[in-house]
Parts: structure tokens; C-alpha cells; sequence
């Protein structure tokens, strides 16, 4: 059941991830215009989105580690307040020295957001947070979708570039008022109620839980907990790949022209979004979030392939829209998968994943762009497909174990604690 009372502290949540979903393509979409304005190239651009992943990285996990110790609220406020800095700063930048300080600060917002929010959500949400977490990556894709037809209207009316970043960072400085005024639900873990045997729902991810059970089915840290973690890793890069090299391709690889390849990211988007209504309707019933890490990679690499085999619109339309679909929520379920396994310090666990994320966000924009410089833009969605391919490895093996910890028909009763094994 999900709480009302919490219902007007969770919009304001949405919100912020519905501009993020601006925020997360705002220098890809605009690559044109800040190689002009900050007088460099697509690399450049690359190095940017690499140091908000730098920020985001080494202020992620002990973000995550005082949201548990002081709270959601001050973390989520001041992400806000942050990347409207940000985003008002960018486009006024005098150098790119200017630009990268203001990446960095970006993702320390991005670390920030992410180590209040997510924990938020499953605590205000706890029989329901496999929906409430994925909802996330709807309002994601919301924005996403929304920013290159704004793009597109502002160019099409010699608009200057800027405000398409002034917009969201007023909306962001707002929500974050907002929150600010807001009451945030209690953190202390409730008493679990009691469940029928063999119930693995994803009811259980906010009730801490213990296998009545030999040392052998016990959750183990260093097995599926850091395959949980390199799933942190391998999603984003295929998220990261898509949302900043897609137009691109589009362009190189296919002849589209700039309006046209920007269109992509709208259908990418809408895919995404579609996902999102499905997953939340099939994770009350029929699925579990375990189950959705391993079908979705399979559908994306499928898809990834076929994008690289027809070499034309309508099929790079398809696979946008396919593409959004199958990566979708992937990252977000692996957090609660997470939680599955380790479920009494949610702000640790989504420093863990996430700080993994930023790894990817540092590394992948640096490396696709090196790879764009010295060979054709297909070598950055081959990448795409071999990183899928080990994500898919992943989330074998996670599946494996959680059907060993979890057995069906086994009792649960409380009190796990996250500890390597």
C-alpha cells in the first residue's frame, strides 16, 4: 500500500527527476552550439559529461552514508539548488576551465540527488518500491523527451540556446523550495509485518529479512552483491552510449540531418516511458525486479544489433524506441534487487551502486569520444553491444542466487545484515 501522506513530498521527487531528464542530455543535445561557445570539439563536449561523472564518483558513497546519518531532505534541497547553478552557469561560461568546475559541481548535485531520493522513495513507498523507484525513470524520459523539441522550437525561432538550460534550473531552484517546506517519511526500518511462506514480493525489499536457513543461502556480498554493482556499471554505459552519441550516429552513420537525429532521442524516450507503464503494472503481479535485470539486457542486445544491421531511418526509428524500452528501469530494479539482499542501510547500498554509475558516466563519455576521434562512430555502438552482453553475464548469475536465497517456499523471518561473506 502506498502512503498519501507521502504523496506530495514524492511529487516534488518526480519533478526533479523529470528536469534530470533534461539535465542528463542538456550537453549532448546542445554539442553544436558549446563547441562553438566554449571554442572546442566533440571531445571536449565528451570531457564535460566526464567531469560530472568525476564529481558525482568521489561524492556519491559518503553522500550515501550521511543521507542514512542526517537525512533526506538536506541532500535532495541542495542537489536541486546546485545544478541550477549549473545549468544557469553553462551558457553565460567565459572558458571551458569555467565549464568544467561547473560539471564537477554538477555531479556532486547528481551524487546528492541520488543518495536522497532513492532511499525517499522506498521509505515512503515500502510495499510498493519496485514501482515507486521505476516511476523515477519515467519522469526521466518525460524530460528527456520534452528538451530536443524544445531545442528544435528554439532553432526554429532563432531563440538564443541558453534558455532551454534557464528554464529547468528556475524550475529546479522552486521544487527545491518546495522540499524544503515538505515533510520527509521516517527513515527508522518498520517492523516487518508477517508474510505468508514462500512470499518474495517486492513487498519485501523494505522489511529487513533473514533465511531461516543453512550459511549456503545466506546473501553473500562478494558474489551477488558485486555482480549488483557491476550492473551499476554496465547499465549506465549503455545509457550514457545512447543519450549522448545516438544523434550522432544518426547524422554519421545513417545521413540524418541535425533536427532529424535529435528526433531520435524523442523516440528513445518515448520507448523509455512506455516501459515504465509497463514495468509498473507487471511488477504488482506477474514479474520480479530480479527477472526484469535479465530479460531486458537480451531485448537490448537484440536491438543494439539490429540498429548496426539496417542501415536506414525507419529501422534506427524502431531501435530508438526499442532500445528506450529495454534500458528502462534496469538501473533503478537493480537498486532494488539490492535491497532484496541487503536491505537495513539503503543509503550505503545506493552509494555502492552508484558509485559504480559514476565510474561508468567518468569513463565511457572519455573513452566513446576517444573512439570517435580515431574510428567511425559504429565502434561506439559495438561497445554497446559487448558491455550488453556482459550485463546480460550479470544478471545470470544474480538470478541464480536470489533463487537460492530466496527460495520459494521458504519462511523469512527478520534481521539481515550486509556484511561481505
Amino acid at each position: 500500500m502506498m502512503k498519501r501522506s507521502s504523496f506530495p513530498v514524492a511529487t516534488g521527487l518526480y519533478v526533479n527527476y523529470l528536469l534530470f531528464g533534461m539535465f542528463n542530455i542538456m550537453l549532448a543535445s546542445h554539442m553544436s552550439f558549446l563547441t562553438e561557445h566554449l571554442h572546442t570539439d566533440q571531445a571536449g563536449i565528451s570531457l564535460l559529461v566526464s567531469a560530472m561523472g568525476f564529481g558525482r564518483l568521489f561524492t556519491l558513497y559518503i553522500s550515501g552514508v550521511l543521507s542514512d546519518r542526517y537525512g533526506r531532505k538536506p541532500f535532495i534541497v541542495a542537489a536541486g539548488l546546485l545544478m541550477a547553478v549549473f545549468l544557469v552557469g553553462i551558457p553565460l561560461s567565459p572558458s571551458f576551465e569555467m565549464a568544467i568546475v561547473l560539471a564537477v559541481l554538477a555531479g556532486v548535485a547528481n551524487s546528492f540527488l541520488d543518495s536522497g531520493t532513492y532511499p525517499a522513495l522506498i521509505e515512503a513507498f515500502p510495499q510498493s518500491s519496485g514501482s515507486a523507484t521505476v516511476l523515477v525513470r519515467g519522469f526521466i524520459s518525460v524530460g528527456a523527451a520534452f528538451l530536443p523539441l524544445m531545442i528544435i522550437f528554439f532553432m526554429n525561432h532563432d531563440i538564443f540556446y541558453g534558455f532551454s538550460f534557464f528554464l529547468p534550473a528556475l524550475i529546479f531552484a522552486l521544487n527545491a523550495i518546495y522540499l524544503f517546506k515538505m515533510k520527509f517519511p521516517d527513515m527508522r526500518v518498520q517492523s516487518p509485518k508477517k508474510e505468508p511462506v514462500g512470499d518474495t514480493s517486492v513487498s519485501s525489499v523494505e522489511q529487513p529479512v533473514k533465511l531461516e536457513a543453512n550459511e549456503r543461502s545466506k546473501p553473500r556480498f562478494w558474489q551477488e552483491g558485486v555482480c549488483l554493482i557491476l550492473l551499476g556499471f554496465t547499465g549506465p554505459t549503455l545509457l550514457y552510449i545512447v543519450q549522448l552519441w545516438l544523434p550522432t550516429f544518426g547524422q554519421q552513420f545513417i545521413g540524418m540531418t541535425e533536427s532529424e537525429s535529435l528526433r531520435l532521442l524523442v523516440y528513445y524516450n518515448v520507448g523509455s516511458l512506455i516501459s515504465v507503464f509497463v514495468l509498473v503494472i507487471v511488477l504488482r503481479k506477474w514479474v520480479k525486479p530480479v527477472h526484469i535485470i535479465l530479460i531486458y539486457p537480451c531485448i537490448s542486445l537484440l536491438a543494439f544489433g539490429a540498429l548496426l544491421l539496417f542501415k536506414s531511418g525507419a529501422a534506427a526509428i524502431i531501435c530508438a524506441s526499442v532500445i528506450g524500452f529495454s534500458i528502462s528501469g534496469v538501473l533503478q530494479l537493480t537498486l532494488t534487487v539490492m535491497s532484496e539482499f541487503f536491505s537495513q542501510r539503503k543509503g550505503q547500498i545506493t552509494g555502492f551502486v552508484y558509485t559504480a554509475t559514476s565510474l561508468s558516466y567518468t569513463i565511457i563519455p572519455v573513452f566513446t569520444g576517444f573512439l570517435l576521434k580515431h574510428y567511425q562512430i559504429s565502434s561506439v555502438f559495438m561497445l554497446a553491444i559487448i558491455v550488453n552482453v556482459l550485463g546480460i553475464v550479470l544478471a545470470v548469475f544474480v538470478n541464480f542466487r536470489y533463487s537460492i536465497v530466496f527460495p520459494t517456499g521458504r519462511k523469512l523471518t527478520p534481521n539481515i545484515v550486509l556484511e561481505p561473506k
